[in-house]
């Protein structure tokens, strides 16, 4: 059902407009642009303005409308616009994506005043208030606390050095994609960092003043909102994910000495973790962090003394060497030692000292002390200018092809790190790539709602596949090397002849987007994987759905398939592994160990092993004979970019994994895998 978004429409979300490109109430258009169609309302209660769902084609699009009475103030109506400058400017997995034309007005009819528009990225997932709610409001652990902080400081610092600031951090503005990434929403508040601002503050003009209880700054409260107010709104909404108690709540909140009284609901905190909150809470502006890079420094010292204590200092010499301008940096093996205090049930954590960038945490059996081991990255590649979504490696082993959202593919030598080849060809994501069997074609996957096919040898562009209406999110190409499988945020697969590029074929029946693929070894069956938490296997023969599987609780992000074609492995945003009888389509087992999204699976060479990487910014690698856990590893993430485990890839012989981070950077591994 079209929805009107005419202000004076006496019926906007009539069920007659279904078909009708103009309302059959009003006579205003339907279709914005001629393209985006949008369906309903979502609320009408945020800032400025009202929220709408919105499609393009089958792409699902959140459309911002300022509210009708806002349209004479022109204070208003500059901050609205500066929402669409804002995202445009940033480009970054934990800001939504917005189109160049993002920005727009539209005229219902017989209005003298447009109504402003802005259209961006939907964010599939929850905001934190959500996920508390679906959490029973029980109080997030410290762990999850430094991964999301250290994830918000990194979107904060990247909008700061943008001359910007937020003004309404809160957890309705906070939202947790399916693979554990959090994305700041809601820049319609945002300032311009300027001089005729700070002048504005010292008090030669006028401020709009915006307030969230509970979690707006004082000195905002006033109207006079500086850079340090971020940081105060942070810092609350932790308080609050801490302790699980909204702020105004009379158990945490002393109205009489105004006094939040939060460390009593939150015991389990460590000190120099709540001694850091509090400082960003403080009530005078000039008593928390100075800026970003401060907020950064602070959490990688905080993580250092929790969790490896004996480790050098931040800053030291290993950390300095680490931020060479080096296309390649070759990092020293060098046991440190461990904590002795991080001895729990469930995990036992060895600590291992990668400089500045990283450690490796080692448990086995669930019980039993692993002795550590001598592992660090063997190269870490730099280039790219944004965060790695997908890697491959050659047939021959030789060549690594990384795609960014910096809209870039690139070719790495393996054997000096140097970068080969640049493509710049796709104008948005890349999502994914996959080399066909023959070893002669690249084909990548891009947000820009095409696949593109190039020639591996020399990085020519073959031909572009144009008719998916969003994101293309992962391909798939049967043994032969006859079909490409694609699928999309559009809930649509589609079935291409990877030989002249013509369409075949649009599976449909997923009701959300589809985030993965895999087939079967002999080609006859396809297996899909959505953000409905549903997996469907398909014929590819009679390109019909055989069954759907279901038992996962959340997303299902990424499929393999055993190197027998009888087993399917799954993972998802609910922690989980699930091994499948592809036979009969019957959950075999689940495997646990996972604290947060299950994001990539891969499977060694010789079949013998299942790697995971998570949101948990751990790596773990299970016996497929048995299901057990062989061994867990985390320490892809230095003291800048603390993000999830991004893309992983296993080389042809088993020797070398390749992992993708949002910190822009490649690292090779030589892990065995037993």
């Amino acid at each position: 059902m079209s929805y009107c978004i005419n202000p004076s429409c006496s019926k906007p979300n009539d069920a007659a407009n279904a078909n009708s490109p103009i309302c059959r109430n009003c006579g205003s258009e339907l279709l914005l642009k001629g393209r985006y169609l949008v369906m309903r309302l979502l609320s009408d209660k945020s800032g400025f303005g009202k929220i709408y769902e919105a499609f393009e084609g089958s792409t699902p699009k959140i459309l911002k409308v300022l509210k009708e009475d806002h349209n004479t103030n022109s204070k208003a109506v500059e901050l609205f616009q500066q929402e669409a400058i804002v995202l445009s400017q940033l480009n970054h997995p934990g800001i939504p994506r917005i189109e160049p034309d993002g920005y727009f007005q539209f005229f219902p009819k017989g209005a003298k005043e447009p109504l402003h528009c802005i259209l961006m990225e939907k964010i599939e997932g929850p905001n934190l208030k959500q996920w508390m709610q679906q959490q029973g409001n029980h109080p997030i652990s410290a762990d999850q606390a430094l991964n999301w902080l250290k994830q918000l400081a990194e979107i904060l610092h990247l909008v700061h050095q943008k001359n910007y600031f937020h003004r309404d951090i809160k957890p309705e503005n906070i939202m947790l994609r399916p693979n554990g990434q959090l994305v700041l929403i809601d820049f319609g508040t945002a300032r311009e960092m300027t001089y005729t601002y700070l002048a504005a503050v010292s008090g030669t003009g006028s401020i709009t003043r915006i307030s969230s209880a509970g979690y707006t700054a004082p000195e905002q409260e006033q109207g006079n909102a500086v850079p340090q107010s971020d940081f105060y709104s942070l810092g609350r909404t932790f308080v609050y994910l801490l302790t699980g108690k909204n702020l105004t709540n009379n158990a945490i909140y002393d109205a009489i000495r105004n006094e939040l009284n939060w460390r009593n609901f939150a015991p389990e905190i460590a000190p120099p973790l709540a001694n850091f909150i509090d400082k960003l809470i403080a009530p005078k502006a000039g008593d928390r962090p100075k800026n970003t890079q401060e907020i950064i420094d602070c959490l990688a010292k905080i993580s250092q003394e929790i969790y490896y204590p004996d480790l050098p200092a931040v800053g030291s010499t290993s950390n300095t060497l680490m931020q060479s301008s080096a296309k390649v940096s070759l990092i020293p093996s060098k046991v440190i030692g461990y904590n002795k205090k991080l001895l729990i049930i469930g995990a036992v954590a060895l600590a291992v000292a990668l400089g500045g960038y990283g450690s490796w945490e080692v448990y086995r059996n669930n019980t039993q002390i692993a002795p550590i081991e001598d592992i660090s990255p063997l190269k870490i590649l730099t280039g790219h200018s944004s965060f790695i979504n997908c890697l491959v490696f050659s047939p021959d082993g030789q060549t690594l092809i990384s795609g960014s959202a910096d809209k870039t593919i690139r070719f790495w030598n393996l054997a000096t790190g140097k970068e080969i080849r640049t493509i710049k060809d796709h104008n948005s994501f890349i999502n994914f790539l996959a080399i066909a069997p023959d070893g002669q074609t690249l084909v990548s996957a891009s947000a820009d709602k095409t696949i593109k096919l190039w020639n591996l040898a020399t990085g020519k562009q073959i031909r572009t596949l144009k008719g998916h209406s969003g994101y293309v999110n992962y391909l798939a190409i049967t043994p032969d090397g006859q079909t490409l499988a694609s699928a999309s945020s559009d809930k649509t697969i589609k079935l291409w002849n990877l030989s002249n590029g013509q369409a075949i074929r649009t599976l449909t029946g997923h009701s959300n987007s589809v985030n993965s693929l895999a087939i079967a070894p002999d080609g006859k069956t396809l297996f899909s994987a959505g953000a409905d938490k549903n997996i469907k296997i398909w014929d590819l023969t009679t390109k019909t759905e055989i069954r759907t599987l279901t038992g996962h609780t959340s997303f299902v992000n990424y499929l393999a398939i055993s190197l027998d074609g009888k087993k399917l492995f799954s993972a998802s945003a609910d922690k989980t592994i699930k091994i499948w009888d592809i036979a009969n389509g019957k959950e075999i087992k689940t495997l646990k160990g996972h604290t947060s999204f299950v994001n990539y699976l891969a499977i060694s060479p010789d079949g013998q092993t299942l790697i995971s990487g998570s949101a948990d910014k751990t790596i773990k690698m299970w016996n497929l004979s048995n299901g057990k856990e062989i061994r867990s590893l985390t320490g892809d993430f230095n003291y800048v970019n603390y993000l999830p485990i991004s893309p992983l890839a296993i080389s042809p012989d088993g020797h070398t994994i390749a992992t993708g981070s949002g910190n822009k950077t490649i690292k090779i591994w030589q892990i065995p895998l037993k």
